[in-house]
């Protein structure tokens, strides 16, 4: 098979960034009034594919955030994360959209969302996206 047929194949089964559904993420209550816990999530095995070429991205998404009135269930934000498996979407991207995502859901006082992948080529990269309520 040739190279060109395997990109071609690649780019057939990438689906676009409007195939992930922030629908799917589920806020449940925080009861803490203090306001005063700051959550850590880590995913080490996220996985999406490169807009261009349709190979697959792997990486580690952290999510740190303050809540405000809610928190986020872990096991909708892992079928959140399984829906990249065959989107293309560039990091720069795709840790701004996992932000907006969650800030819509959870309303938090302060949210982080950082997406280091694993190198490429030699080079890897670290995206960081921020967010903190007014």
């Amino acid at each position: 098979m040739s190279i060109q047929k395997v990109t071609d194949y690649l780019t057939k089964i990438r689906q676009d960034v409007e195939f992930v559904s922030p629908t799917v993420l589920e806020p449940i209550p925080y009861r803490n009034a203090k306001k005063n816990t700051r959550v850590e999530i880590v995913n080490p095995e996220f996985t999406s594919l490169c807009p261009k070429t349709g190979l697959p991205d792997t990486g580690t998404i952290t999510i740190d955030y303050i809540p405000d009135k809610t928190i986020v269930e872990l096991k909708s934000l892992k079928y959140y994360f399984l829906q990249f498996r065959n989107v293309g979407v560039f990091y720069e991207n795709l840790a701004a959209l996992i932000l907006d995502h969650l800030v819509e859901a959870l309303q938090p006082l302060e949210m982080t969302v950082e997406a280091g992948f694993t190198p490429r080529g030699g080079i890897t990269t670290k995206v960081v996206a921020k967010y903190k309520k007014e």
